[in-house]
């Protein structure tokens, strides 16, 4: 075999071999470990590997956290590494909290990281408060008018309540009651609109951090607006409400008579069915007292001539019509 080539080849399996090594013993990162005073055996580095844990993301937070003075154990790193925690922002959050002279052990970063909070922005949140923007909340005085306000609140983290807290949808939905509340209880929207202040001194008031993962340091008015005329426009809908009530009721009514009209009209035919029955049986009746002797036959003909002559009258009456009143007669 040429020489060259078998140079070659040993020096591919040279380096396979160093990978491999140097993939189980993390020998430079032991070296780092040792260069910055932290004392970790590198039989612990391989038995991270093991474990799957991958060495440097322990090692350097590590290294951090000694330098700062925290006076962490690889233990802890490790253990919350694999509850799934995230190891390098919290050892930043415990220095920056070390910087800060705000009280936080380990136990609590590491609880606050694995309640899926970023405890690195609570202690930042600590030092620098944060401004929560509220959307424009509606709410109507007692005179009925509109008023649409807007307001922003400076909260910081309250670091002892970050697990289990609520977050800041609590915070907003606290302060648009408190303003739907002071807003309703004022007299005139005029009230509101000449002393906004007193929005944010009844809200602040009213201990809306209470529960939550923040503190509230200040409530302020950004924008006050007017807007509907709400009361009016109820008024104008109870009174078009009331309107088509009443228009309804009379139509029931106007229905009913309609109703009895034609009662009455059936009830007319009837009469007058019962009448035309009763007259057809005169003719039956006269017939019967012919036979029966009880008239004559002159008395019959006197009372067909007085049934001639009323019915002659009756038609002279309606041919000449009713008297003119200004005739004088």
């Amino acid at each position: 075999m040429d020489p060259i080539v078998s140079f070659l080849i040993l020096v591919v399996v040279v380096i396979i071999v160093l990978s491999v090594f140097l993939s189980f013993f993390p020998i430079m990162l032991w070296i780092s470990a040792l260069a910055s005073g932290v004392r970790v055996g590198i039989i612990t580095l391989v038995a991270m590997r093991l474990r799957r844990v991958v060495p440097s993301r322990i090692v350097n937070p590590l290294i951090k956290a000694t330098k700062a003075g925290l006076g962490l154990n690889i233990n802890q790193l490790e253990s919350h590494f694999l509850a799934g925690g995230n190891v390098d922002r919290v050892v930043n959050a415990l220095i920056a909290a070390q910087r800060a002279n705000i009280p936080l052990i380990f136990e609590r970063a590491a609880a606050i990281d694995l309640a899926g909070r970023d405890v690195l922005q609570a202690v930042q949140m600590s030092v620098n408060p944060r401004v929560i923007e509220t959307p424009i909340v509606a709410a109507v005085a007692k005179d009925g008018i509109e008023v649409k306000v807007k307001a922003r609140v400076t909260v910081r983290a309250n670091i002892d309540r970050l697990v289990g807290g609520a977050g800041e949808e609590t915070i907003i939905a606290r302060v648009g009651e408190g303003i739907v509340t002071t807003v309703g209880s004022a007299n005139s929207h005029k009230d509101v609109l000449e002393n906004p202040d007193m929005i944010s001194r009844t809200v602040l008031g009213k201990g809306l951090d209470a529960g939550t993962a923040f503190e509230i340091l200040s409530i302020d008015i950004a924008d006050v607006d007017v807007g509907k005329n709400i009361g009016a426009h109820l008024q104008t809908e109870q009174a078009e409400a009331d309107k088509k009530i009443a228009q309804a009721k009379a139509e029931e009514r106007r229905a009913m008579a309609v109703a009895q009209e034609q009662e009455m009209k059936a009830k007319v035919v009837e009469m007058e069915a019962r009448v035309v029955e009763s007259e057809s049986q005169v003719p039956l009746a006269m017939a019967e007292a012919l036979r029966s002797g009880k008239i004559g036959v002159m008395d019959y003909l006197n009372l067909k001539n007085v049934e001639a002559d009323t019915q002659m009258r009756s038609s002279i009456g309606k041919q000449e019509g009713p008297a003119d009143p200004k005739d004088g007669r």
